[in-house]
């Protein structure tokens, strides 16, 4: 009985389908760094990490002419792997990065699962130790890497692993290879692959370079106007915060409940669940929206599903249904943007992105309350 109550009172996830479970690169993708936003485009990105990116892609041509297709997703998903953007450690105005970010010792002992070793090549320049080598920075460089890709990219003539502008523009260099392009998915891949010799590395890297490039890409919203627009801002406005089950109100992000039917907890997670995250968006319009999915199906005009997504407009509720035609099944809701898109806060492990309608199983029809 309290499955079913918890299962009620909050927007439901919906089964993991043929796409990569973004649960799996968020669950494995902890970094060594202890766990801000810029024009809403990645809110778990502190803002002057975002800066040092973008930076890196606008320099990566003058090391690199040969390099096509590098964006700043491909370097946000890498540094999300392997330091967390840094979140917790203090950034200075210059970029450099204090507590300095270390991996663990690489000598041999077992320790953080490495049994091989690798001595010391740096003196301990990098890496504050001669013992062995052990990765550096945002991007987790070995010293002996970072001598054959560093490059300064902030002005002051030093290329330094633990600087946020030198270490993405680094990681950019070794990205690059001889002249990749980017832009192609096989070439994208091979260049993860390089960064860390494992497949599983790569699945989650590419879902969080997917997650970034959904998170930054801005919709048309020259035509709409009024309560339509503060409630599509306002959603747009979290793009990149996470889910969390049972997550959100009309003043924002919050931490959420246990446990989804899969059995995922939101009790440590500050972010939205899909009708949370209606709920916020609609009160910035002043408009107040009951709390799960299905109970806001019955607000407003209902679109029903038999006349397609054409029938949708910007600002319109979007509903998922585990039996389309019977409301009660309605388990998900997102927010129509137009052409085809939504802002959806889709299941545990993900971040409120825009995808295409299509993206979730059911449709069930929309509401009009604007």
């Amino acid at each position: 009985m309290i499955a079913g109550l918890l299962f009620a009172a909050v927007c439901c996830a919906a089964p993991v389908g043929n796409a990569i479970s973004a649960y799996v690169a968020m669950k494995s993708g902890a970094g060594t760094a202890e766990g801000g936003t810029e024009g809403g485009s990645a809110a778990d990105i502190p803002p002057r990490m975002l800066t040092a990116y973008k930076k890196a892609v606008r320099q990566v041509g003058k090391y690199a002419p040969k390099c096509r297709g590098m964006r700043w997703p491909i370097l946000a998903g890498i540094a999300k792997v392997e330091s967390n953007h840094a979140v917790g450690r203090s950034i200075s105005a210059r970029g450099d990065i204090r507590p300095k970010i270390y991996g663990v010792l690489l000598n041999g002992s077992g320790a953080g699962g490495n049994t091989s070793v690798f001595p010391d090549t740096d003196g301990g320049k990098w890496d504050g130790t001669a013992q062995a080598e052990r990765a550096v920075g945002p991007f987790q460089f070995l010293p002996s890497t970072w001598d054959s890709v560093g490059e300064g990219a902030n002005g002051d003539k030093q290329a330094d692993p633990h600087n946020a502008d030198d270490a993405a523009l680094g990681a950019a260099l070794y990205l690059c290879g001889n002249g990749r392009d980017l832009a192609k998915r096989a070439q994208l891949e091979a260049s993860i692959f390089q960064y860390n010799r494992s497949n599983a590395y790569v699945s989650n890297v590419l879902a969080w370079i997917d997650q970034y490039t959904a998170a930054a890409k801005d919709p048309d919203l020259k035509d709409v106007s009024g309560k339509v627009r503060t409630v599509l801002e306002a959603a747009l406005s979290q793009r990149g915060v996470p889910y969390s089950w049972g997550g959100g109100s009309t003043k924002g992000p919050s931490y959420g409940i246990c446990c989804s039917p899969g059995g995922k907890s939101g009790t440590a997670i500050k972010g939205f669940d899909c009708s949370g995250l209606t709920l916020y968006a609609y009160a910035k319009a002043g408009i107040r929206l009951p709390r799960t999915a299905a109970a806001q199906a019955g607000i407003g005009q209902r679109i029903p599903a038999r006349l397609g997504t054409s029938a949708l407009k910007p600002g319109d509720l979007v509903f998922y249904a585990t039996a389309p035609g019977r409301d009660s099944t309605i388990y998900h809701v997102g927010i129509y943007v137009g052409r085809g898109q939504m802002v959806n806060a889709a299941r545990p492990g993900t971040v409120i992105r825009l995808d295409a309608v299509s993206a979730m199983p059911g449709f069930a029809g929309g509401a009009r309350l604007l």
